[in-house]
């Protein structure tokens, strides 16, 4: 109640901004002005809640087994317009997936959703904990948190609030499938009952994406005139790392770097950093024939096939802290990655690629310029990277058991 009271104080400047600023009333008016009959349908719902671009992807292989194993239909929330545009990509054609905005935890909407659809169970990715989709759903269905986590950072902040999550962890959500003994300790913590915590390990080892032929790598990589360069892609960029990685790429002799920002948004800026650099550029798509340095890719959903053509391969939200992204995607296309240090999102995935010495960790320019270097002596062992993936499988089969 005094949750939703604060909504209620919330809600009254969000009039004001949903008036008079177009850019957030489209924000808004995406989550809070659905039609959700569309739902209705005689089977009963598994409901997959994801924040973004990240917890879409990772939530596929975990989609794919339920689609296999399950007669339910799916619903699948999503917070992002980025996250959104990707679950249309991935799933629209699929009559038994349904994809809607998460109306941002608002009581009566979810309340809406819940009397379009039937409920068997809810299951919420990562750390995506709303009070008022766990509580609903809770009465009419099981809860499930897969592939929970909470970074450093986050626990330290929960720890505060842990009068308020005690309840909601403790009574509502009835399964948790966490990444790490770290997490699992700190669930149980906060509230979550021990015996309701298994360790499955993380979704992220079931990746499964898309292999390229030779041949179409060979015409990717001519499409995008490359000229016979080495190709430097830095994937998932931020701001603040664009700098330093140019820095790194002007010591090398013969490549084309590849610049794939994690917003768009960004793209104007980028084209503004490069020139100030005095580097010659071309946007993904604008692609024209003719010599250039830097190619930034304004377009979404193309960088694993960039990081199959790779040569070096850079994972971006490490250098500045955000945590990391994916670096897991370069690895299946058996590249070994370089990040930075701040890795509190894949604080795991990044130690063991260090023990297995798949992967690199640069903290600056030079460190990047040097470890590009030990890549173009060092051939990569396959091998390593095969048995760090199948020794971490099947993921997915753990968290459906619990479903």
């Amino acid at each position: 109640m005094l949750y939703n009271f604060f909504r209620l104080v919330i809600y009254i400047p969000l009039v004001f901004v949903y008036i008079f600023n177009s850019k957030k009333r489209e924000f808004l008016k995406r989550r809070f002005f659905q039609d959700f009959s569309f739902l209705k349908n005689e089977k009963k719902y598994i409901w997959i809640h994801c924040s973004s671009v990240g917890e879409v992807n990772l939530s596929d292989s975990l989609i794919k087994k339920i689609l296999e194993k399950k007669s339910e239909n799916i619903l699948l929330s999503v917070f992002t317009d980025t996250g959104f545009e990707t679950a249309e990509k991935k799933y629209s054609a699929n009559e038994r997936i349904k994809i809607v905005y998460f109306p941002l935890d608002d009581y009566f909407l979810i309340k809406t959703i819940l009397k379009n659809i039937r409920l068997k169970t809810l299951i919420v990715i990562e750390t995506e904990i709303w009070p008022n989709l766990i509580n609903l759903c809770s009465k009419v269905g099981k809860v499930i948190l897969a592939n929970g986590r909470i970074s450093d950072k986050s626990f330290k902040r929960d720890k505060k609030i842990g009068f308020i999550l005690k309840s909601l962890l403790g009574e509502k959500i009835d399964f948790f499938c966490v990444q790490t003994e770290i997490d699992k300790e700190r669930f149980i913590e906060l509230g979550a009952k021990k015996d309701r915590v298994k360790v499955t390990g993380n979704l992220k080892f079931d990746i499964e994406l898309e292999n390229f032929s030779e041949e179409s790598k060979e015409n990717f990589k001519n499409q995008i005139y490359y000229n016979g360069k080495k190709i430097f892609v830095c994937g998932s960029t931020r701001t603040g790392e664009d700098e330093i990685l140019i820095e790194s790429f002007k010591k090398l002799k013969n490549y084309l770097l590849v610049l794939v920002p994690r917003h768009l948004d960004r793209i104007s800026k980028l084209e503004e950093l490069v020139k100030s650099q005095g580097l010659t550029y071309k946007k993904y798509s604008e692609l024209e024939e003719g010599d250039y340095q830097v190619l930034i890719v304004d377009k979404m959903g193309v960088l694993r096939k960039f990081y199959s053509i790779a040569d070096v391969t850079f994972v971006g939200g490490t250098l500045v802290n955000i945590g990391g992204h994916s670096l897991l995607e370069p690895l299946f296309y058996r590249k070994t990655p370089i990040f930075g240090k701040y890795l509190q999102n894949v604080k795991d995935i990044s130690k063991e690629v260090l023990k297995r010495e798949i992967g690199y960790l640069a903290e600056n320019s030079e460190e990047i310029y040097e470890n590009i270097l030990k890549i173009e002596k060092n051939d990569l062992d396959s091998k390593k990277i095969e048995d760090f993936f199948r020794e971490n499988q099947n993921v997915a089969e753990k968290i459906l058991e619990k479903i």
